[in-house]
């Protein structure tokens, strides 16, 4: 391709909402545009490299078993009605009617279709197992779009589905995906990490997200560099202080004036935030028992004072769709008061208590009454909770549950996940099979998944410097920049018009500089625009007989290289960076 017929155009500055440096370097080198809010435009650069990365994750689901097939962008609703997730997901689905009159919604993603699909193509054991992928269009009209192509509302995604006859055989293909993700990811030139994550809207028990870390990221991940265990923050465990022990004493009420938070109480009372119980009142969204809507629910969790709500932790503890804080208002009209809370006395709430106020006698609670506590509250004598279970964050330095070494905790971008559903949307749907003794069974689907734009951000997050983009060889757009810097028609402009033919001939990907530019302009672009390899073919350098070579991820100048030998040096520099790639392909230890 030659630069001067290229659609695209580099900026010398990037719009100035562009936050993150994968945004900015992707505007400025011409490899997209803004449309709308999280919506995009792949230019002819990013297109190129976008189809590299999906025929490495072709090349990969192929390798496993995966068919490929292509399902539709619009679904009636009715399909997302019989599974219930028309009414668990709020605005971030798109609704609408066709000419009809029909409900239909804009899809998020298809385990419905898939489940669909196989109620209707599988009936026997036999045509177990199945693997079936694709690389389509979603939409999800997210509230907050940010970071370029890191948080979007239209996306290409690869997502694969997995149909099983048992348990056992969606293991064999979770974990054949677990091993693909990691080889998909590192032929791209990324490194990721593989942790533990909450399932969602998907269900299912078991799932992992495949996190890219790094500063720009919105997920936090708890690490243990001891034993290696890792988790999103959303699930992760820790292992939690002692309580201070003692026998359970009785209760006697207290003055505190003006202490509305644990480290004031416990400064007043002189005793540890461990010896508190911190009360924080959330309005849970449920599904109404009868009609298509939506209903609140006021949700009280109730923790050890030293120790953290989680948010996730608790919606999945109380069953509920989704949380918001509660208001002030909303916590008086249930008999409760904002900093003096307990949950004792409460009625027509949901109470989730955190696994440490079982072990944790004569707490000092809430008495629900402004100004006032109550001390020596022990749990099952005074109180009781809907369901007791682990809603607390894990924090940097917290115990690991598995070595007891300290917690770390990074960012990270979600690049893949991955789940075990189990038979939650073939029971649904009806989609089922007869085994070998002639009984029907629901099929068992494990679903897959892999942002491709989301990806393409990660790769430039990662491989870039001051002058632009550092591309990877096996996703870059063109192997090779060839920049002429002939003066005029003449012995320059002959030998790189040659050299353009011939590398080309021999299939390597060329772009070519052909305009008539200052030399500076045209590095500044091939920096930018971060090919593997730049070739320089120059006026001076021909005198010589000589074209300057220069691997873009290497620091310093180029090297001349005799003319009779750059066709062969490139394809050598080509082979290293395409050997360097795959020797970071290897096998990696599956972890629960």
């Amino acid at each position: 391709m030659r630069v001067s017929r290229l659609f695209s155009q580099t900026l010398r500055e990037a719009p100035n909402d562009a936050e993150a440096i994968s945004h900015v370097l992707l505007l400025r080198a011409g490899f997209m545009r803004q449309l709308a809010s999280g919506i995009f435009s792949y230019l002819p650069l990013a297109l190129r490299s976008l189809r590299k990365m999906e025929n490495i994750i072709r090349a990969e689901m192929d390798a496993i078993g995966g068919q490929e097939i292509t399902m539709p962008v619009i679904h009636p609703a009715d399909l997302w009605r019989e599974t219930g997730r028309y009414y668990d997901i709020d605005a971030e689905m798109s609704r609408f009617k066709d000419r009809g009159d029909r409900d239909m919604v804009l899809a998020m993603t298809h385990e419905e279709v898939v489940a669909d699909l196989a109620r209707k193509e599988i009936r026997s054991y036999r045509q177990l197992p199945q693997l079936v992928y694709q690389l389509q269009t979603k939409w999800r009209d997210d509230p907050r779009p940010r970071s370029g192509l890191i948080r979007v509302r239209e996306f290409t995604m690869k997502d694969s589905y997995s149909l099983d006859a048992t348990q056992e055989g969606l293991e064999v293909q979770y974990r054949a995906h677990y091993q693909a993700y990691f080889n998909i990811f590192n032929r791209c030139g990324i490194p990721t990490v593989a942790v533990a994550a909450d399932s969602g809207i998907m269900g299912g028990k078991v799932s992992h997200e495949y996190m890219y870390l790094t500063g720009v990221g919105e997920d936090t991940i708890v690490r243990c560099a001891e034993c290696g265990y890792s988790a999103n923050a959303q699930v992760a465990q820790f292992r939690r202080s002692d309580a201070v022990a003692g026998e359970a004493l009785p209760m006697e009420k207290v003055a505190t004036p003006t202490t509305k938070t644990i480290d004031d109480l416990a400064k007043l009372l002189d005793i540890e935030p461990r010896q508190t119980a911190k009360a924080v009142f959330f309005m849970g969204r449920y599904k109404q028992q009868e009609g298509a809507g939506h209903e609140e629910r006021m949700v009280f969790a109730v923790i050890r004072g030293d120790l953290d709500v989680n948010e996730t932790k608790v919606a999945n503890a109380a069953g509920a769709l989704g949380l918001r804080a509660a208001q002030d208002d909303e916590i008086r009209a249930l008999g409760a008061v904002a900093g003096y809370a307990s949950p004792m006395g409460l009625t027509d709430v949901l109470v989730i208590a955190d696994e440490s106020i079982e072990a944790a006698p004569n707490l000092v609670s809430g008495a629900n009454e402004e100004g006032f506590h109550q001390r020596n509250v022990n749990y099952g004598r005074d109180w009781q909770a809907t369901t007791v279970a682990d809603i607390a964050s894990a924090r940097a330095g917290d115990a690991c549950t598995r070595c007891g070494a300290g917690l770390e905790l990074t960012r990270g971008v979600e690049v893949g996940n991955i789940f075990q559903l189990g038979s939650r949307f073939t029971d649904a749907l009806g989609a089922r099979f007869l085994d070998e003794t002639g009984r029907a069974q629901s099929i068992i689907m494990g679903s897959y998944g892999i942002g491709v734009g989301r990806l393409l951000a990660c790769v430039v997050e990662h491989s870039h410097d001051d002058g632009g983009l550092v591309w990877p060889i096996t996703v870059a757009p063109y192997h090779v920049h060839l920049v002429s810097l002939a003066k005029a028609d003449g012995d320059a402009r002959t030998a790189a018009e040659g050299l353009y033919a011939e590398l080309t001939a021999r299939g390597v990907e060329v772009l070519y500089d052909d305009r008539k530019e200052k030399p500076g302009v045209k590095f500044n672009d091939a920096d930018l625009i971060g090919c593997p390899v730049r070739i320089t073919v120059g006026d001076r350098g021909l005198q010589n007989g000589i074209m300057e070579l220069k691997v873009r991820s290497e620091a310093g100048k180029g090297a001349g290289v005799p003319v009779g030998e750059v066709v062969a040096q490139v394809e050598e520099k080509l082979a290293q960076l395409r050997a360097a790639i795959e020797a970071t392909v290897v096998e990696v230890p599956y972890e629960v």
